[in-house]
């Protein structure tokens, strides 16, 4: 059974750092598309960042420069980088994964309907 387990969320301040982790199991495939999703109260879902098998990523405007995908592959691992927060970051972040996945770029990356399987999510908050 495939699942994905994300850590890292906590409570912190305006201009601090957090770095999330999702860690991957019980799926197969070689082409393994990784994403993180974050949803705010009252907001649509948003694609923040993703990452494809070659390392090609992709980033939602409003993180751009202040966020990092990357991902070990030798542990199934994804991660966040979130540097200079902002309290309007405040959301549950969600990691998926596609192992199957055949996009090369660009923000189809960040569509989540790419996606196969889903973490439960991590709360972010930040406060001004």
């Amino acid at each position: 059974q495939a699942q994905l387990v994300e850590s890292g969320g906590d409570s912190v301040q305006a201009g601090g750092s957090l770095r999330l982790s999702c860690v991957g199991s019980g799926y197969t495939g070689s082409r393994v598309c990784m994403a993180w999703f974050r949803q705010a109260p009252g907001k649509e879902r948003e694609g923040v960042a993703a990452i494809n098998r070659r390392g090609t990523t992709d980033y939602a405007d409003s993180v751009k420069g202040r966020f990092v995908i990357s991902k070990d592959d030798s542990k199934n691992t994804a991660y966040l980088q979130m540097d200079n927060l902002k309290p309007e970051d405040t959301a549950i972040y969600y990691c998926a994964a596609n192992p199957l996945c055949w996009v090369d770029g660009g923000p189809t990356l960040r569509r989540a309907q790419l996606y196969d399987y889903w973490g439960q999510g991590t709360q972010v908050t930040v406060s001004s």
